[in-house]
């Protein structure tokens, strides 16, 4: 496996649990659970063909990847009932972007 893997699922999952851990320790389970949710717009992936191109950018390619749809995530955060959701979204979208630089 290479370090793309490890830095790439890295922050899908343990900067999350690290970011939950530290900024909501009253909730960090609930807030976990919503970054790990957030994963759930990768099922626009379905709708490409191929449906895994490991040369290809998802940012801006796929629907939930979009620059319009990137516009909601950041719209989220204005409102504190939508905010982690948002966030969790966006954190996502990055991990993607950082993906993206190793191509």
């Amino acid at each position: 496996m290479s370090l793309q893997f490890f830095v790439h699922y890295g922050m899908h999952f343990l900067i999350p649990l690290g970011i939950a851990l530290v900024f909501f320790r009253q909730s960090y389970l609930k807030v976990y659970f919503i970054f790990l949710l957030a994963m759930l717009i990768d099922l626009d992936h379905l709708l490409a063909d191929p449906i895994f191109d490991p040369n290809r950018c998802s940012i801006g390619f796929h629907l939930l990847h979009s620059y319009v749809a990137i516009g909601v995530y950041c719209l989220l955060l204005f409102f504190s009932k939508t905010r982690i959701i948002g966030f969790a979204l966006l954190w996502h979208i990055i991990t993607d972007a950082v993906d993206c630089l190793w191509i």
